[in-house]
């Protein structure tokens, strides 16, 4: 509910986090909701605290760069610094990473330390070759920072990359959101076959059982009457005598 309002009515998203925090105010979610919702509609004091609530509950540090810009907005940015300095950035992922550096310039910024600002953005992620989602705010953040030290030129090469950087994002979004057409072609099916009336089933059973082989008794009474082979005959005959059935004589 919170994520599906928090951009349409963040004043109503607010109340749902704060309603959810109440009943279940051990889950970390719920806090990071109202952390959210708080910073949306300005309240930073209350932000950060749900934030360093949050990162208490979970160990998560994920939302450091959120907790230094809370920071900022109630125009502690030193203390931004420091809250930023704390983190295990080997614990955020590149995004993380990013939005982290953008928070500690900003905060650079706020403190006049305008070179510093331009140390904090180049991380790893600043690849002019390479566009990730994250590359357009990061890009245009260290043109924003080259124009304050005077560098235009140079401001003016990664501004053209940031703006290549979102064009070449939003062409491939929009060539995963086409819909993929797929023809189906019918094809006509074998009606199915009507059940044989009565009178045909009855007519095809007297027909196998005329088709059919001898019965039982009838081999029976064939076998028994056409007696034994002459050479079982004799077997027995020899048998009745006493004596013993022939053996082939060894060659």
């Amino acid at each position: 509910m919170v994520a599906d309002l928090i951009d349409d009515d963040p004043e109503l998203a607010h109340l749902h986090a704060i309603s959810a925090s109440r009943r279940a105010g051990r889950i970390p979610v719920a806090r990071e909701a109202l952390a959210a919702t708080a910073y949306r509609i300005g309240d930073y004091a209350l932000a950060l605290r749900e934030l360093r609530t949050h990162r208490r509950l979970s160990g998560d540090q994920g939302n450091i760069a959120l907790m230094v810009e809370a920071e900022r907005a109630l125009g502690r940015p030193q203390k931004g610094l420091e809250t930023g300095l704390e983190a295990d950035t080997t614990k955020l992922n590149a995004t993380q990473r990013v939005q982290l550096a953008i928070a500690m310039s900003g905060a650079r910024l706020d403190l006049g330390q305008t070179q510093q600002a331009l140390f904090e953005l180049e991380v790893p992620e600043l690849d002019p070759n390479r566009a990730f989602a994250y590359s357009p705010e990061l890009f245009a953040a260290y043109a924003a920072v080259l124009e304050d030290l005077g560098r235009d030129a140079e401001a003016a090469d990664w501004r053209e990359r940031a703006e290549r950087a979102e064009s070449a994002l939003n062409a491939q979004s929009a060539a995963s959101d086409q819909l993929e057409v797929i023809e189906v072609i019918e094809q006509d099916l074998a009606p199915e076959q009507a059940p044989a009336p009565e009178w045909a089933e009855a007519g095809a059973s007297e027909a196998g059982a005329s088709e059919a082989g001898p019965s039982e008794a009838e081999v029976s009474e064939s076998g028994s009457s056409g007696g034994e082979p002459d050479g079982v005959a004799a077997l027995h005959d020899e048998a009745a005598e006493g004596g013993e059935p022939p053996t082939e004589a060894a060659e």
